[in-house]
C-alpha cells in the first residue's frame, strides 16, 4: 500500500489518481496509434469525465449508509478510491451514443476501437486499488495473499467485524484481488488488439464477454463490502447483463459480415 506517490507538504500526488491518469494517457495513444487518428482528443476526455463521474455515483449509492450519509462531502474525494467500474462503463456507454449521433459517427466501428483498449487504462486504475488499499480480497493464508497497514480500509473493514484489535500493525493476510484483476484486463487486452488489429471487428462484443466473465469469477474472491441482487453481488448481477449485451453485439457483427 503505497497512496502517496509524491508528498513535497504544500503539494501532493497521490498514486491512485496517478494511476488512473496514466491509464487514460495509455488507453488515448493506443486509440491514436490503432485508428491513426488525431481528432478524437475531446471525445476520449469526455469518456472520461463520464466514466469517473459515473463511477463515484455507482459506488456513494452501493456504499451512501456506510460512509457518504453522516459525511457527504466526502463524496467528491475520489483521490482517496471509491469507484466502482460499472458505473462509469455504463455512464460512459450514454454519452458514447449521444456523441456519436451528434458527429454522425458509426457507433459500432467506434465501439469495437475503443473497447480494444479499455482494459489497458483500467488494468492501470486497478494497480492504483492495490497502491490505496481498497477492492481488497477475501482473508487467505495463501503464499499470495497480503496485509495492510493499519488505519487502511482493509484494516477499518476487519477491525469494525472484531476480527482484529485497534492495536494491530496491519490487517490480516487477505488477497490482492486488484493485481489479480489487473493482469487478468492485461490479457483481455492482448486478446483484444490481436482481434482488432486482424479484422477491425467482433471486439466491442468480445470485450463485454470476456471481462463479464472475468468480473464474476472476480467476485468471489473480493472481500470488501458489496451490494447484493439476490444471491449474486450487484457487479456479477450487472456481469450477467454485460455478458448477455456482448453475445448480442457479436451476433449482429456476424449477421452484418454475413450479409
Amino acid at each position: 500500500m503505497y497512496p502517496e506517490l509524491l508528498d513535497l507538504g504544500f503539494f501532493s500526488v497521490k498514486t491512485y489518481g496517478f494511476c488512473m491518469a496514466l491509464g487514460f494517457m495509455l488507453a488515448w495513444k493506443a486509440v491514436e496509434m490503432l485508428s491513426g487518428r488525431k481528432d478524437l482528443g475531446d471525445f476520449l476526455v469526455y469518456l472520461m469525465v463520464s466514466g469517473v463521474v459515473g463511477s463515484r455515483i455507482a459506488y456513494v449509492i452501493e456504499h451512501w449508509k456506510g460512509e457518504f450519509a453522516a459525511r457527504p462531502m466526502e463524496i467528491i474525494r475520489i483521490d482517496r478510491g471509491g469507484l466502482v467500474f460499472y458505473g462509469g462503463l455504463i455512464l460512459a456507454i450514454a454519452v458514447f451514443f449521444v456523441w456519436c449521433r451528434i458527429k454522425k459517427e458509426r457507433p459500432l466501428a467506434l465501439a469495437d476501437l475503443f473497447a480494444a483498449v479499455i482494459p489497458l487504462g483500467h488494468a492501470c486504475g486497478r494497480i492504483g486499488c492495490f497502491f490505496y488499499g481498497c477492492c481488497w480480497g477475501r482473508i487467505s493464508d495463501s503464499p499470495l495473499a497480503v496485509s495492510f497497514p493499519a488505519h487502511s480500509p482493509a484494516w477499518y473493514d476487519q477491525l469494525s467485524k472484531g476480527l482484529i484489535s485497534s492495536s494491530a500493525p496491519h490487517s490480516l493476510p487477505v488477497l490482492p484481488t486488484q493485481l489479480f484483476e489487473a493482469a487478468a484486463l492485461l490479457v483481455i487486452f492482448a486478446v483484444l488488439i490481436a482481434v482488432y488489429v486482424k479484422c477491425r471487428r467482433w471486439t466491442a462484443g468480445l470485450y463485454l464477454v470476456l471481462y463479464a466473465s472475468e468480473r464474476f469469477a472476480m467476485e468471489f474472491l473480493r472481500g470488501d463490502p458489496r451490494a447484493g441482487v439476490f444471491s449474486l453481488s450487484i457487479g456479477q448481477a450487472i456481469s450477467l447483463a454485460m455478458a448477455a449485451l456482448g453475445v448480442l453485439l457479436i451476433f449482429i457483427e456476424k449477421r452484418k459480415s454475413a450479409a
